[in-house]
């Protein structure tokens, strides 16, 4: 018998009998568990033969029956001392698995929920165990529990469907759909059967991400590795996995971290709903100006400013910015007509941005990207409750605004019928539909809203017109001044238009109350790893409402008192007995909603006509930005444009 089987034996030994101590100290059963226990009184639906498979051997959990128990620890190292039977039986394969020959026979044993059993061939195991093999090939049998409403056994059924799709086993998710989302995220159809290239192609790729993610220093969160292989598709692309060296392939995925915890978890998000006071900081700027303290702001436009109000809405708060700042910040402006917003944010860091603002929402994925690669470059999108922690999001809590622009509707609307144009089902546009239609019920207590989406093909305001509505909320204005074909307005009978009120946000302030945080250190002091979002309203005079000069004068006063009572505190626009669409009591009007029930509500009320689109009714340009910021965000499908694997 080769020494070197002696000392392998026991080494192992060793390491079976520490884990049988550690698990007796800890109250844990110290032996290999058996599935046959397991199943005893469980239904089972029937029983699958797989044929030859390749197992990872981390999968092996336990063996079929409790024969060999008292032999086996639960790691499947050996308890027995070096003179026993079962000791001399090991060691002889440990002989073969040294020699040429190696150990080929496959072993028998069934899978159940994803793990496997060993029928025959625990000692094969237990010996390739101990030289850390990675798989083992073995016969079969899948165990199929019985279809029920577990949500374990849910999962399992759709690991089933991967499985017989992909050939993979150790792609563990906790969530429902998320095989389909992985299939799309590598571009590949949810029903692509792969080839045994792809299957070869993804295991290499895989297991060279497994090995990245256990060297992840300090890995917090009970995150699978397949989950947080799913948050780096969003980021990078599966070709950089196998192309990187471990090092780098770690130093990556350790930047991406708080994302994929964010992920994995239950959209973590911490709304910051309270600006820094301004006036405080420019005193502490006074006191410490000898400091000499600076900051590189870099804006990133989707568009030319004569090409897009939304963008040249932001260049005035840049532009605010600049004038109310002075010496103490240097501001840039960078286009990305082509798309590509990371290269332009690349080139703001190389050009010494030491915080980078992302003026679209359908930035974020390029944000994210800078963010694991740049982290200590502050970066910010103007969006709303998005998950990530490496980037922060900033927008304001237009609602407020929406609910006095809709009771201004309700006294002027000729009928009590009102059109509204929503633009997309994201975040806090079901929110602003309802602050819009409980305001104008608050005037009209029979007041319907016929609500329409730009989202959606076909002429929004035609309809509404076409039906005889003669008040609509559209758009809303840009910024003060912007011409007043957006927000609300009301038809003439001469085919003109006269405005009513608009939301209005002004970016400038947003800017430099978030500028004002860094040179305070106030973003410091918020630091963490939840994904942090600003989400300020009317009390923060970075949002108010536009009133059109021609409002009758009682309006205008019902407006101005709605406005103060919501800034003081003394009016919500929630703060009332609200049903939905389906007779739902949603509130009894004793209380508030929370900032995240506003931000994620994905119903309407009841005395809103329409319905929130699904995914599929969108049109084609207005998808991206659903799939990043919409309400059933973790039910989409994120398809790459090409195939990865």
């Amino acid at each position: 018998m080769n020494p070197a089987s002696s000392e392998q034996y026991i080494k192992a030994m060793k390491a079976g009998q520490k884990f049988y101590r550690h698990a007796v100290s800890h109250g844990g059963y110290p032996y290999t568990v058996a599935l046959d226990e397991i199943l005893d009184g469980t239904p089972v639906g029937g029983h699958v033969d797989l044929g030859l498979v390749n197992i990872p051997m981390e999968l092996i959990v336990g063996t079929k029956t409790a024969g060999r128990t008292a032999a086996l620890a639960g790691n499947f190292m050996p308890l027995l001392e070096p003179h026993t039977e079962f000791a001399g039986k090991w060691m002889h394969l440990c002989d073969a698995h040294l020699s040429e020959e190696g150990i080929r026979d496959a072993i028998l044993c069934y899978e159940y929920m994803g793990k496997f059993y060993v029928l025959e061939g625990n000692k094969r195991v237990s010996v390739l165990k101990s030289y850390k093999a990675p798989t083992i090939p073995g016969l079969v049998t899948r165990v199929v529990p019985r279809y029920s409403d577990d949500h374990d056994v849910q999962l399992y059924y759709e690991f089933m469907r991967f499985y017989s799709l992909s050939g993979q086993y150790g792609v563990d998710f906790r969530h429902r759909g998320w095989y389909d989302k992985l299939q799309a995220a590598l571009g590949v159809s949810v029903d692509h059967v792969w080839t045994e290239e792809e299957q070869r192609s993804f295991r290499a790729g895989f297991s060279h991400f497994k090995d990245a993610f256990q060297r992840v220093p300090l890995r917090r969160g009970d995150v699978t590795p397949a989950e947080a292989l799913l948050t780096w598709l969003q980021v990078y692309s599966f070709g950089e996995i196998k192309a990187l060296p471990l090092g780098e392939l770690t130093k990556k995925l350790t930047a991406l971290w708080p994302d994929i915890v964010a992920q994995a978890e239950d959209d973590s998000v911490e709304l910051s709903t309270e600006p820094a006071d301004k006036s405080k900081g420019l005193i502490s700027r006074i006191l410490s100006a000898g400091r000499g303290d600076h900051v590189n702001a870099a804006f990133i436009y989707a568009f030319p400013t004569d090409r897009s109000a939304w963008t040249l809405a932001h260049d005035g708060g840049v532009r605010y910015v600049d004038e109310h700042l002075g010496d103490r910040v240097s501001v840039k402006t960078y286009t990305a007509e082509n798309g590509d917003y990371f290269a332009a944010m690349e080139t703001a860091v190389r050009e010494g941005a030491d915080i980078i603002f992302a003026t679209a929402p359908t930035m974020v994925d390029a944000c994210r990207r800078a963010s694991a690669l740049y982290p200590r470059i502050r970066i910010l999108n103007c969006g709303l409750f998005q998950p990530y922690p490496g980037v922060r999001m900033y927008y304001s809590r237009v609602h407020e605004c929406k609910f006095i622009t809709g009771a201004i509707a309700g006294a002027m609307a000729d009928n009590d019928v009102i059109g509204y144009v929503a633009n997309y089902p994201i975040f806090g546009v079901p929110a602003g539909i309802n602050a819009f239609a409980l305001g104008a019920r608050l005037v009209n207590p029979r007041a319907r809203i016929l609500l329409r989406w730009s989202c959606l093909p076909g002429d929004s305001v035609r309809e509404l017109t076409d039906r005889g509505v003669t008040v609509i909320s559209n758009r809303d204005a840009a910024f003060p001044g912007h011409v007043f074909d957006q927000g609300t307005y009301k038809c003439m009978p001469d085919g003109s238009v006269q405005p009513l009120a608009s939301p209005l946000l002004y970016w400038g302030e947003v800017y430099e109350r978030i500028i004002f945080s860094v040179l305070n250190g106030g973003w410091e002091d918020i630091s963490g790893s939840r994904a942090i979002n600003y989400w300020w309203g009317l009390d923060s005079g970075v949002v108010d409402v536009d009133l059109n000069d021609k409002l009758p004068d009682g309006v205008r006063t019902l407006a101005l008192i709605l406005k103060k009572g919501i800034m003081d505190g003394a009016i919500a626009p929630f703060r009332t007995r609200i049903l939905d669409q389906n007779g739902v009591l949603r509130s009894d009007g004793s209380g508030d909603f929370s900032p995240c029930d506003i931000m994620t509500m994905d119903w309407l009320c009841d005395n809103v006509d329409g319905s929130i689109p699904g995914f599929d009714q969108l049109l084609p340009e207005s998808r991206k930005t659903v799939l990043q910021m919409g309400l059933y965000r973790r039910e989409l499908l994120r398809e790459t444009e090409e195939k990865q694997l």
